[in-house]
C-alpha cells in the first residue's frame, strides 16, 4: 500500500527536528568545510534509480539525502568559496523559506495573498528608499537577475513603443537598438532575442581601462545608429559586472540618456546592494537617476536562491507592459495596492521577499552595512597581496569585491598565460578545499576571486594566498608551461 501524504503531528515534529539538526550541523561546519570533494572523487554521471512505486521510511530517506548532499555536494555557502556571486544564506533566510514553503502563499492577487503581498510591497519600498526614491516608484520580486533584466527591457519597449505591447515589434517601423558595455551580462542578449527585437539589436560598447562602458563611445554609437535609420531606445548600465565587479559611470550615462531621451536601465544585480551602506553608497552614485533597476538579494544581500527585484520610477509602465485582464482572478474590493500579476511577467509565483524582509527585521540594515564594509576591506587586503606578489599582478581595478589578477606576463603570449591560469585553477581546486575560477576580461585570460561569504575572514584569504603560491610553483616545477 502506498504511503499517504498526511503525517501525524509526532511524525511531522520528528522529521522537522531531524532536518533542523542536520542544517545546524552543516552551518557549524561552513567556516572550515571543503567546497567540494577532491578531484578523484568527483562524478558527473546520471542517477539511474527506478521510479519509486511505494514509499520508504521518511526519516531514513531524509537522513540519507542530507548526508549525501553534504558529503558529495558542492558547497557554495562555504567560507572558502571565492567563486561567483553566490553567498552563504542568512539563517533567518533559511527559516523564511521554510515558512513560505509551508504556507505556500499565492502572490498573483492581493485578494488571495493579503499580508504576503503587503510584506513584498514593503520590502520593495525599503529597497527603493535606499536607492533614493522617496515616492512614485513601483516594482516586484522576480526569480533572479535574468527575469529582472528582461522586465527592465520590456518596460523600456513599453515606454518608447507603447503600441508594440499589443501590435508587436513590427509596428515600431524600424529596428530598435539598445546599448550595454562589452562586459555587461549575457541575460541582455537572451532578453533581446526573447522580446522579439533580436539579439543583434544589442550594441556592445567598448570599455575603458577600468572596464567601464566608455561614455564617448556610447554617444558615438547612438549617433551612428540614428544616422543609419535605427531607433535607439534604451541603455543598460552595469553596477557590478559578473567578471570584474566594475561599475559604469552612472552619472555620465544618465546624462547621455537624458539628452537622447533614452530609457536607462541599471543592471545592479550584484553591485546595487551597496545602497544599503551609507559609507559606500557613492560607489553607485547616480543609480537614483535610472528609469529601472535590477537588484538580486540572493547575491550581496545573502539570502537563499532565488530572489531578484525589478524597480522602476515609472510604475504605470509596469501595468502597461504586464497587465492582462482575466475574469477568473479574484478581486479585492476597495484595494489600492496592485495585484502582482499586473506588474510582473509571472502569474503563479513564490513569495521571494520573505527571506529578505525577515533578515532585515532580525538583523537590520546596519548589519548589511557592516558586511559590505568588511568584505570591501578583505578585498583591498587581497589586492595589496597581489600587488606585493612576485608571481601575480592585477589585471583590472577592483571596484567592489571581485579581484581580477594574473600571472606576471614576462613576455609570455596570451595563450601561454591562459594555459598557466588553467593549471593554477586546477591545482588550487584539486583537493576541493577552496574554489576560484578563470575568466576572460577584455579578451584576456584572468584569474578571478570574489569575497562573497559573510563567513570569510583573513585566515581564509591567507589560505588562498598560500594555495596560489603553491600552485604556481607546482606548475612551473612540472614544466607544463614556460616559466
Amino acid at each position: 500500500m502506498a504511503m499517504g501524504f498526511e503525517f501525524d503531528s509526532a511524525t511531522r515534529r520528528k522529521l522537522g527536528y531531524q532536518l533542523i539538526d542536520q542544517i545546524d550541523q552543516y552551518y557549524a561546519s561552513l567556516e572550515d568545510r571543503a567546497v567540494q570533494v577532491p578531484v578523484e572523487q568527483r562524478s558527473y554521471g546520471t542517477l539511474n534509480n527506478p521510479l519509486p512505486e511505494l514509499g520508504e521510511d521518511p526519516a531514513q530517506v531524509l537522513g540519507e539525502l542530507c548526508h549525501e548532499m553534504v558529503d558529495k555536494g558542492f558547497h557554495v555557502p562555504a567560507a572558502n568559496y571565492f567563486g561567483l556571486m553566490n553567498p552563504t544564506p542568512t539563517y533567518m533566510g533559511v527559516l523564511a523559506e521554510t515558512l513560505v514553503s509551508a504556507l505556500n502563499p499565492q502572490l498573483a492577487t492581493l485578494a488571495r495573498s493579503q499580508l504576503a503581498s503587503k510584506i513584498e510591497l514593503e520590502t520593495v519600498r525599503w529597497i527603493a528608499e535606499r536607492v533614493g526614491w522617496g515616492s512614485g516608484f513601483g516594482g516586484t520580486f522576480t526569480s533572479g537577475g535574468n527575469e529582472a533584466n528582461f522586465s527592465g527591457l520590456a518596460l523600456a519597449i513599453g515606454q518608447h513603443f507603447p503600441g508594440a505591447v499589443d501590435e508587436g515589434v513590427s509596428s515600431i517601423g524600424g529596428q530598435p537598438v539598445l546599448y550595454a558595455s562589452a562586459e555587461a551580462h549575457h541575460s541582455l542578449d537572451k532578453s533581446a532575442g526573447l522580446l522579439g527585437i533580436g539579439r543583434k539589436a544589442l550594441r556592445r560598447v567598448t570599455t575603458n581601462g577600468s572596464l567601464q562602458m566608455d561614455p564617448s563611445q556610447l554617444d558615438r554609437a547612438i549617433a551612428q545608429d540614428r544616422d543609419s535609420g535605427r531607433i535607439p531606445f534604451c541603455v543598460v548600465a552595469t553596477a557590478g559586472t559578473t567578471n570584474s565587479g566594475s561599475v559604469d559611470d552612472l552619472v555620465a550615462i544618465a546624462d547621455i540618456c537624458r539628452r537622447n531621451t533614452l530609457w536607462l536601465h541599471v543592471d545592479g544585480a550584484f553591485g546595487a546592494s551597496v545602497v544599503f551602506s551609507d559609507k559606500h553608497r557613492d560607489l553607485v552614485r547616480g543609480i537614483e537617476l535610472a528609469d529601472s533597476i535590477t537588484i538580486d538579494p540572493h547575491k550581496w544581500l545573502a539570502v537563499p536562491f532565488a530572489a531578484g527585484v525589478i524597480l522602476t520610477r515609472h510604475p504605470k509602465v509596469l501595468e502597461q507592459a504586464f497587465s492582462v485582464a482575466s475574469p477568473y482572478m479574484p478581486k479585492a474590493t476597495g484595494a489600492r495596492l496592485p495585484d502582482n500579476s499586473r506588474v510582473s511577467m509571472q502569474w503563479t509565483r513564490r513569495m521571494n521577499s520573505m527571506k529578505l524582509w525577515l533578515t532585515l527585521r532580525v538583523h537590520g540594515r546596519r548589519a548589511y552595512e557592516e558586511l559590505i564594509d568588511r568584505q570591501l576591506q578583505l578585498t583591498r587586503d587581497f589586492v595589496s597581496w597581489v600587488e606585493r606578489s612576485t608571481e601575480f599582478e592585477m589585471a583590472a581595478p577592483a571596484m567592489l569585491t571581485i579581484v581580477n589578477f594574473m600571472v606576471k606576463s614576462r613576455g609570455r603570449s596570451p595563450e601561454q598565460i591562459a594555459a598557466i591560469h588553467g593549471y593554477i585553477v586546477d591545482e588550487v581546486t584539486r583537493d576541493g578545499q577552496r574554489w576560484i575560477s578563470e575568466t576572460v576580461v577584455n579578451g584576456c585570460s584572468v584569474l578571478r576571486m570574489m569575497v562573497i561569504s559573510y563567513l570569510t575572514r583573513e585566515r581564509h584569504l591567507e589560505g588562498l594566498q598560500n594555495s596560489l603560491k603553491t600552485a604556481v610553483a607546482a606548475v612551473f616545477a612540472a614544466k607544463k608551461v614556460k616559466a
